[in-house]
């Protein structure tokens, strides 16, 4: 038994969406970046790919099913799918959360708790503006929430992330900082920033008790991945349906 992990950041409608035109963040911490365009996904591919997967019987995962999964030796339902999203973005709440209501998936969001806004902002598609915390409450009933660092989602050059160059001290006490918030209930899972990491992130992970943590590597994950090191399928936005059905299988 194995099961596909789906990794979404943004979604746009298509008649907004330019891939050319580079879309800057917008979060609390005041870190400036870009978001590129194969972290985007149209919300009308997106409302064909969870189409897709609810005519064709797929069960979309909780991660306390993926710990059983791994630590426990339970059985996966058939064609289990667990689908995740990064960073909290407004499209999220917008576009992802009625769709996903509306097929009574089930969805993990991975939280950069120092991103989240002090209060909702206007929807903006020019720009990726993250979720105030409050909005996290308001679709809650569809996402579970995990830890995606509190400040440590950065940059240091083009390959290499700020979670790479910290010390383990300080890499301990960010995720202690992020699981402090209210909003984070699976607090022994995590997404690596980027996809990046060093084997002694890996290790300080098994060490503070985390139980589950995804790459951005493509792949299924089955009983001889490491639930520490799992497969995630970015789902970009030039994806054929064909493609995305590859994927899943």
């Amino acid at each position: 038994m194995s099961f596909s992990t789906l990794m979404y950041h943004e979604i746009r409608e298509n008649a907004f969406f330019d891939p050319k035109h580079p879309s800057s963040i917008d979060v609390k911490q005041g870190y400036v970046d870009i978001l590129p365009a194969p972290l985007f996904v149209t919300l009308e591919h997106f409302e064909d790919q969870m189409a897709y997967l609810r005519n064709n019987n797929y069960y979309t995962l909780t991660l306390e099913e993926v710990k059983d999964y791994y630590y426990h030796n339970r059985e996966l339902p058939e064609k289990s799918v667990l689908l995740t999203f990064d960073d909290c973005y407004q499209s999220i709440k917008k576009y992802a959360y009625p769709i996903l209501r509306k097929y009574q998936f089930h969805a993990v969001a991975f939280v950069v708790t120092n991103w989240l806004h002090e209060l909702p902002r206007i929807f903006n598609p020019e720009k990726s503006v993250c979720m105030a915390e409050s909005e996290l409450a308001d679709i809650s009933d569809i996402f579970e929430f995990a830890n995606h660092t509190d400040s440590f989602h950065k940059r240091s050059d083009t390959a290499t992330s700020l979670l790479m160059l910290t010390s383990d001290e300080d890499f301990a006490a960010d995720l202690d900082l992020c699981n402090e918030n209210n909003m984070i209930q699976a607090k022994d899972v995590f997404a690596y920033p980027f996809g990046l990491y060093e084997e002694r992130n890996i290790t300080l992970l098994k060490n503070k008790g985390f139980r589950l943590a995804f790459t951005s590597r493509n792949g299924q994950n089955d009983n001889n991945t490491d639930p520490l090191l799992l497969n995630r399928n970015a789902i970009p936005y030039f994806i054929e349906m064909e493609d995305f059905k590859k994927i899943i299988s």
